[in-house]
């Protein structure tokens, strides 16, 4: 195990990474929903800078949990990959119908969180996954917890989906680094698939850019 790494040093190893996307190192926040990417990528963003973050629950819809990826790639990846910005419509997920178009730039990182970010048809565009470690019971309990009872038949379907999903495209085995969420902040392992290599810990406070 190595010494004590903070979240920006992990930040500069994306930003060292070669292009994997035209001039985009895109970079993957997979795992379990509830399992904590979408806080994870916002601090790793600001790590980076400001890192643009598309969240994949923009991206689906209620009739396409996961059949999002030709949407995806017309929309955002295809632009970037051309160096151009991307246009995108967001899924409303009250209104049940796609929004006004937004912009994302060609930054040096871009981040991509959300159920799936990591599967078959976008490894070969990403300079790294990472992997949300959290169980996916736990996860799931977090996820109901968060959402509220209202939402309790839409969580039944979604766990058969994902379910179903990472059975038959899974992330984990495919991912460059592992994230370990502790009370205090994150550990990290990174390596060949995750398994071999260095640990680190990153913390939450101290890390972060001074405004």
């Amino acid at each position: 195990m190595e010494p004590h790494r903070s979240l920006e040093s992990l930040a500069r190893e994306l930003a060292a990474a070669p292009p994997s996307l035209g001039p985009v190192r895109l970079v993957a926040v997979d795992g379990h929903a509830g399992s904590g990417k979408s806080t994870f990528a916002g601090l790793l963003a600001a790590a980076l800078g400001g890192a643009p973050v598309l969240h994949l629950d923009d991206v689906a819809t209620h009739e396409e949990l996961f059949a999002w990826q030709d949407r995806l790639r017309a929309q955002v990846l295809e632009p970037l990959a051309a160096g151009r910005a991307a246009r995108w419509t967001p899924y409303d997920w009250v209104a049940r119908e796609f929004g006004p178009p937004r912009v994302l730039e060609p930054a040096s990182v871009v981040l991509v969180e959300g159920v799936g970010a990591g599967r078959r048809a976008l490894r070969p565009c990403l300079a790294r996954l990472l992997w949300m470690e959290t169980p996916r019971a736990e996860s799931w309990g977090r996820g109901r917890l968060r959402d509220g009872g209202g939402l309790s038949a839409f969580w039944d379907g979604w766990e058969r989906a994902e379910r179903a999903h990472f059975s038959h495209d899974p992330s984990r085995p495919y991912a460059d680094t592992l994230i370990h969420q502790s009370g205090t902040g994150y550990e990290w392992t990174s390596g060949a698939g995750a398994t071999a290599g260095t640990t680190g810990f990153l913390t939450e406070g101290d890390d972060l850019p001074r405004a």
